[in-house]
């Protein structure tokens, strides 16, 4: 039913209807920025390339192809700018002490248990050594949580790989934070 909607408002928009772009950012705004925010890991840059990425959507939706869902399409979309910007940048860090204050889960209440803002530093520092691949795949298997075959249609690698380089993230989170206990 979400896709037959969102099918729909592709289509009215390229008839035309500009509203259904509106409506097109608006339902998906939020799910773009915390995309971002888990691969960019500060506010700045997530809040840049969610821009960007609505401008892409806006024009390149003529060439959105009905085969995958909507909200896979703009996932593509949302990681390719996402790595593009962290590569543009250089940066080593998927995840900043930026915005420490924010609570990555749902952005909107600020945690006011030291505790949780010390796990959330763990949890950053931890993935930050991560080699990229895993790190991408255990925050869009854990974060997003997208399916192995949603990575797949992102990322264009295999289910088996994306399996192994999860695997192998896992592991390695785990041993990090068995090795600080």
């Amino acid at each position: 039913m979400v896709q037959e909607d969102d099918f729909y408002l592709v289509n009215e928009f390229l008839n035309g209807d500009e509203s259904a772009f509106n409506t097109i950012a608006k339902k998906y705004q939020k799910k773009i920025y915390w995309h971002a925010r888990q691969m960019l890991g500060n506010h700045l840059d997530a809040d840049e390339v969610t821009q960007e990425v609505l401008i892409v959507i806006y024009k390149k939706l003529k060439n959105f192809n009905f085969r995958s869902s909507l909200f896979t399409w703009i996932y593509k979309i949302v990681t390719t700018r996402s790595l593009n910007e962290l590569r543009r940048r250089n940066v080593k860090k998927f995840f900043s002490v930026e915005d420490e204050n924010l609570n990555i889960t749902d952005g909107r209440d600020i945690i006011n248990d030291i505790s949780n803002k010390e796990r959330i530093n763990e949890l950053k520092k931890t993935l930050d050594k991560l080699p990229t691949k895993q790190r991408q795949i255990f925050v869009m298997r854990n974060f997003d949580e997208l399916s192995y075959e949603e990575i797949s249609v992102i990322t264009g690698k295999s289910v088996g790989g994306l399996k192994a380089n999860y695997f192998h993230a896992l592991k390695k989170v785990m041993e990090m934070t068995n090795e600080k206990e």
